[in-house]
């Protein structure tokens, strides 16, 4: 391949996908607010006075997945509960490796990735789940491996028990596509 072609691919060629409906926002928000605000509201009130949380920044973007692009193959229970819990295992473990370094923050994504694509979990979030293990503020890291269980466990099965009941209200949706 040239170099030229090599910038060509860059250019794209398809087209967008149609905009969805209002009705669709509507359903995407509520379960979205529900999950989220669910998470938050219990790692108030019953979590963070036990030094716990529920909440870290990659449940924002499953949250995305699963309540907005509910058909999409990395928005599946198997997905959010494995990415989640695989890559939230590999990030632990680096850090207490590696300790905090750009190399151990580097290998536990690249690791997490691998991890989720040969068990079939592909979760993006997954990602920052196991950035989060490393990078992450004192409070997560004297968790240890307990932040597999909470927030990264729990948290994952709040949503998806939201995603369950919310995205099977509307008439136009159906959630999971599959389990496993």
């Amino acid at each position: 391949m040239t170099f030229g072609g090599y910038l060509n691919k860059m250019r794209g060629g398809g087209t967008s996908p149609p905009r969805v409906g209002l009705h669709e926002v509507g359903w995407s928000m509520l379960g979205a607010f529900l999950g989220i605000g669910s998470c938050c509201y219990l790692s108030g009130r019953y979590l963070e006075p036990r030094d716990l949380t529920l909440i870290i920044a990659s449940f924002g973007a499953s949250a995305v997945l699963i309540y907005a692009a509910v058909k999409s193959p990395l928005a599946q229970p198997r997905n959010l509960i494995g990415g989640h819990m695989f890559s939230a295992v590999i990030g632990v473990a680096c850090y207490q490796l590696l300790g905090g370094s750009w190399y151990s923050a580097a290998l536990a994504v690249s690791c997490a990735i691998a991890v989720m694509l040969l068990t079939g979990t592909l979760h993006p979030p997954g990602g920052a789940t196991a950035l989060l293990a490393v990078t992450g503020s004192a409070q997560i890291h004297n968790l240890g491996f307990l932040y597999v269980l909470v927030p990264v466990g729990l948290g994952a099965f709040i949503m998806l028990a939201i995603a369950l009941a919310v995205n099977n209200l509307s008439l136009s949706r159906r959630y999971p596509e599959w389990w496993f």
